[in-house]
């Protein structure tokens, strides 16, 4: 079965954006994006809320002079994508369809016949699956910045055990914590 894995950059107070919305300050240097994009190799099919695809989908058409940058690029065009949205009408990224609500088992029958991981993006359409017991493991990258506030990565009043499989850190003071879900 494949794990759901719940990924992203948040500042050192837990912060996805601050809030004014802006993650500009989570840009990763090369070494991080380099095990970013190592990290997420496992991924055949990312779950998107609407924001977080309308983040994303610039990858589809990215040029960059970067190698880290192209290999994410192409990471992202080779995994299906499923946007979850009550607004969108359709979507414009390949491998991609639209479903206009979240429902657990039907993630629950995707993680049970995918031969390849999940990943799930978006702190809001996360919470919906952290809610529902699916996240299998919380890949975590704190960046040396404290936002104040803003968007948090973690849901309010969610309980759960967790056990650390891995950390790193990084010249430039980012920190990488992966930690599965205790069963």
């Amino acid at each position: 079965m494949a794990r759901l894995i719940y990924a992203s950059l948040a500042s050192l107070d837990g912060y996805v954006a601050d809030d004014h919305g802006n993650f500009d300050w989570a840009e990763p240097d090369h070494e991080v994006h380099t095990f970013v994009n190592d990290a997420t190799r496992s991924i055949g099919t990312f779950l998107l809320g609407r924001r977080m695809y309308d983040v994303m989908k610039a990858w589809e058409t990215i040029e960059e002079d970067s190698p880290a940058l192209r290999d994410f690029a192409a990471i992202w065009g080779a995994a299906d994508k499923v946007v979850y949205s009550r607004t969108l009408e359709d979507v414009s990224t390949a491998r991609t369809r639209l479903e206009h609500a979240f429902e657990a088992e039907s993630v629950r029958r995707m993680k049970a016949s995918s031969d390849r991981d999940l990943g799930i993006g978006g702190p809001g359409l996360a919470e919906h699956a952290i809610r529902a017991g699916l996240v299998d493991e919380w890949q975590l990258f704190l960046v040396p910045y404290v936002a104040g506030g803003g968007t948090p990565y973690f849901p309010v009043g969610v309980r759960t055990s967790v056990t650390l499989l891995e950390e790193r850190r990084f010249a430039g003071g980012t920190v990488f914590l992966r930690y599965a879900t205790a069963r």
